[in-house]
């Protein structure tokens, strides 16, 4: 693996206070010749409101079809955390997350779901993918119900 260039796995690194200090890293798929999906569930994402600056909190979920490159998972963790002093809306939180990762990792496929608790009492729940899944690349379900309430 002498293309490893990582800066954060196994180091001490001080948390990125903001999405574009951040570095996400990515890692040499030994399975590349292989469709398979791979998922992060980010349960306890924060953002602010770009408006009011009261945090927003979200449960985001990644799926992904890696293709020659796998995303580092503390690269990623840090990443998003960098996220819980950036004020954005929802949909461009959810969006931008999406695009950073298919740059850096060139999936064969990937999809983004951010499920957002109510602000101002409306549920924001936002989807984006690259395209139509790939033919034979099982998709399962991303489990999140849609927000109830106390109804």
């Amino acid at each position: 693996m002498s293309e490893l260039n990582l800066t954060q796995l196994g180091q001490a690194v001080e948390a990125p206070s903001r999405p574009e200090d951040a570095v996400l890293e990515r890692v040499p798929n030994p399975q590349s010749d292989t469709l398979y999906l791979a998922r992060f569930v980010a349960p306890e994402f924060t953002s602010l409101c770009p408006v009011t600056g009261q945090p927003d909190f979200a449960h985001l979920v990644i799926d992904y079809a890696p293709g020659d490159w796998l995303i580092e998972s503390k690269s990623l963790k840090l990443y998003l955390g960098a996220f819980r002093n950036h004020g954005a809306f929802h949909e461009d939180c959810t969006v931008s997350i999406g695009r950073k990762i298919v740059e850096v990792s060139q999936p064969r496929w990937l999809r983004i779901g951010g499920y957002w608790y109510p602000r101002g009492g409306i549920p924001i729940d936002v989807f984006w993918q690259t395209g139509s899944a790939p033919e034979g690349l099982w998709v399962p379900d991303q489990g999140v119900a849609p927000y109830r309430g106390r109804g």
